[in-house]
Order: C-alpha cells, then sequence, then structure tokens
C-alpha cells in the first residue's frame, strides 16, 4: 500500500510584515529570584509585548544544556532545563501568549548538540555502535594533525581529538558542541522527531540556529583562504581568524536545501507555521534568496531568513543604499527578516550610536527597519533604546568573549538583565544578582 503524503495545513502568512520579538530567557525576568530569568517570568511579561503591538516572539533556547554556550548546546531537545523551569510552565507560557494573540517561535538548535547528549556519549563510545556515525568523525592525518584546515568560529581548530575513538570529531563552535553528521539518514529523522515534538505542543514556528551549517563537505576539502580581512564586512570579525577563510566547504552546502525542503514539509502539517532561519556565510544575501526560495525538488524552504548586514557597525547612507540597492537585485520573491540587533551582537544604540546614542538615531533606526519590505525582529530592550553594558573581564560568562579579550569582549554586553523597574533592585529583574 502506497503512503499518502500529509496534507498541506493552511498557513495565513501572519509572518509576512508582523513584528518578532525576540526574548533571551535568561536576562527577561527572574521569577524565583535566583538570579537567572526563567519561563514563568517571560508568561509574566507577555503583557508588556503584546502591548508593543508584537505578533509573535521568538524565544532562544531554554532547552536541557550543561550551559557551556548558554542553551545553544542542548543535551535533551525535548525538556525544559530546570533553571528555566518545566514543560507545564512551557505550556502555559503558549497558552498566555495565544491568549494575547501572540505567535510563538521557539530556537532550534539543529547543526551540533552537547557533548553530553546520549547521542554523543554513544556515538564517542566506539566506531561500531549504532550512533558511530551519528556525528563528523574523521582520522588523522599522517602527521597527527586534523584532517584539513577548519576553524572553529570561537577559536582554533574545528576539530578535536578523542582519545577514545582515537578520531577527530568536528564542532563549529565549542569543542563542547560537536556537529552532527547530517548525511546519515538516521540523523536527519530523529532531529525532525524532535521538531515535531514542539509542534505538537502548539508551538507557532521556529528561528532555526546556523541554518547553513547542517551539511558538511563530504570529501573534507580545506576552505581557500582569504588573508586578513580589512574589517569593512560586517558579516566578518577582522580579528578572529575563522574570518580568513572562504568556508567553501565546512557549510552551504547543496545537500542542506534538500533537508530543508523536508524541514518545511514537516511545518506545512501544521496550521500557520512559520520558521526564520540564520545564515551566516560570506554572502549572506545570495544566500538568504537561495534559502527563501525552492529547493532541488521544487519545494518550498524557509519562510523567512535573515544575514547579518545589518548587524555590525556600518550605517552610512551609501552603504545602506548599496546594501538595499543589491537586496532588491538578489533576493527576488524571498522573505527577509530584518534584525538590527540580537543576542550575539553589541546593541545597536552603541553599535550606531557610540557612547552617547543621540535617541532621534534610535527612532530614525526603528522608522526604517519597520518599512523595509520584510519582517522585523526586535531584540528585547531595544524598544528602551538600551546601550551595550561595560561587562569587567572577571564577570564574562561568554567563553567566546574569554578566548577573544580585550579586542571582542563577547555578547555579555547584550545579554544583561532587563531593566522593569528604575528604582526597584537589580531594575525590577529579581532580587538576586
Amino acid at each position: 500500500m502506497t503512503a499518502h503524503a500529509p496534507s498541506k495545513a493552511p498557513n495565513n502568512g501572519w509572518w509576512r510584515g508582523g513584528v518578532i520579538y525576540q526574548i533571551y530567557p535568561r536576562s527577561y525576568q527572574d521569577s524565583n529570584h535566583d538570579g537567572i530569568g526563567d519561563l514563568p517570568g517571560i508568561t509574566q511579561r507577555l503583557d508588556h509585548v503584546a502591548a508593543l503591538g508584537a505578533d509573535g516572539i521568538w524565544l532562544s533556547p531554554f532547552f536541557k544544556s550543561p550551559m557551556k554556550d548558554f542553551g545553544y548546546d542542548v543535551s535533551d531537545y525535548r525538556d525544559v532545563d530546570p533553571m528555566f523551569g518545566t514543560l507545564d510552565d512551557f505550556k502555559a507560557l503558549v497558552a498566555r501568549a495565544h491568549a494575547l494573540g501572540l505567535k510563538v517561535m521557539i530556537d532550534q538548535v539543529l547543526s551540533h548538540t552537547a557533548d553530553q547528549h546520549p547521542w554523543f556519549a554513544e556515538s564517542r563510545s566506539s566506531r561500531t555502535n549504532p550512533k558511530a556515525d551519528w556525528y563528523v568523525w574523521a582520522d588523522a592525518r599522517d602527521d597527527g594533525n586534523p584532517p584539513n584546515n577548519w576553524l572553529s568560529i570561537f577559536g582554533g581548530s574545528a576539530w578535536q581529538w578523542d582519545t577514545g575513538r582515537l578520531q577527530y570529531y568536528m564542532h563549529n563552535f565549542l569543542t563542547s558542541q560537536p556537529d552532527l553528521n547530517f548525511h546519515n539518514p538516521d540523523v536527519q529523522q530523529a532531529v525532525l522527531d524532535d521538531v515535531r515534538f514542539w509542534l505538537e505542543l502548539g508551538v507557532d514556528g521556529y528561528r532555526l540556529d546556523t541554518a547553513n551549517f547542517y551539511f558538511h563537505d563530504r570529501q573534507l576539502r580545506s576552505n581557500p583562504g582569504r588573508g586578513q580581512p580589512d574589517g569593512e564586512d560586517p558579516a566578518v570579525n577582522a580579528t578572529n581568524p575563522y574570518g580568513w577563510q572562504r568556508h567553501l566547504y565546512d557549510k552551504s552546502q547543496p545537500e542542506n536545501l534538500v533537508f530543508l525542503q523536508r524541514l518545511r514539509a514537516l511545518l506545512d502539517e501544521y496550521p500557520h507555521t512559520a520558521m526564520v532561519g540564520e545564515i551566516g556565510d560570506d554572502d549572506g544575501l545570495a544566500r538568504m534568496a537561495e534559502y527563501t526560495g525552492t529547493g532541488p525538488d521544487g519545494q518550498p524552504m524557509l519562510h523567512m531568513a535573515y544575514c547579518f548586514d545589518l548587524l555590525g557597525k556600518q550605517r552610512s547612507a551609501p552603504f545602506l543604499q548599496a546594501l538595499f540597492t543589491r537586496f532588491l537585485a538578489v533576493v527576488g520573491d524571498g522573505w527577509p527578516c530584518w534584525a538590527l540587533s540580537n543576542h550575539d551582537c553589541v546593541r545597536l544604540a552603541t553599535r550606531w550610536g557610540g557612547e552617547q546614542p543621540d535617541a532621534r538615531l534610535l527612532r530614525l533606526a526603528a522608522a526604517m527597519q519597520m518599512t523595509l519590505r520584510g519582517t522585523p525582529c526586535i531584540y528585547q530592550g531595544d524598544e528602551l533604546g538600551l546601550p551595550e553594558a561595560d561587562v569587567a573581564y572577571e564577570d564574562l560568562q561568554d567563553p567566546f568573549g574569554i578566548t577573544m579579550w580585550p579586542s571582542f569582549k563577547g555578547r555579555d554586553g547584550c545579554r544583561t538583565p532587563m531593566p522593569w523597574a528604575s528604582e526597584a533592585p537589580h531594575a525590577g529583574f529579581g532580587a538576586a544578582k
């Protein structure tokens, strides 16, 4: 008997031009006074988001995690980390958001897991176990060096030696964030099953972390060099050697498009859902156009995508005119998501306005963002014009900043607690530091 494909659910297109409000759970509202934001705290503050006129929220990761990268290292895709609450707390959040007319989008970190995920524990145990090929493993070269020159975004080689298997495993980020092997069909199915779990709980869509990182080159070819960047490209951190390569083989592979079609087909089984992909690529606009189009089989992929072109320091009229002119020429019918800030970059007020930002500039930036063709994504606190916080080295939490200090201070400065009441202890975020 031939199995029939699931019927496509209706989609009201709420995401086209709707406003998404990003919430970083650790720093939004602390409801139990332990110094860490949590899901009940977010639920308490959803009226604020609704009053802003937002159409939906994007929640950064709240899944079980050892928190080496603050939730972007997932050890259980189907449960809430106790520091944030429980599954029942999440269900209550969704119910309250829906009652206020807000959609709920959650982060999905699919390209890699935590090294404490049971999948990786099994994979690294031997070369013959059932999950031996669930992660990207490779033999050393004859001289003991890694198989190629791929680099981690967080510094150093993208390969970590494992003394048990006597092989290297790939990690685009921390050594504690091993990359899944999406060339393995079983990995793809396991990931899709985890995505379905949250759709069944009522989420309205996803923000896909590193959406172009799922597949690597099967031949493990080395990336060509580009020389030291001049610092003018907003998508490149000139102080990080990662930007010295053209990333032709460690990400953005053709197979990625086929998987995104499968992911889109899954979402299309659920009414009014949408997903936005984070695209970190040498040519973000071109990749954004590709990923919001149709895939190799003629099927749609991402509903929306965003790249990093507006997340740098450049804001001059010539720069913006050139960017939007190229956008119109390249993206075509694709639908962009425009962000001026998020949890990974210096806050807009400081990045574009300096130490004493002019409130008129921030209002003008917001007006520009709201008038662009696409979906605006607002990062928590930007509605207040919050500046970047100056965090002392001894107080840093972000491993990226600790590694790259002092030229790059990391991401802690944009992740400090949301101020709710100026006269209250810790500005109303909670009772504890």
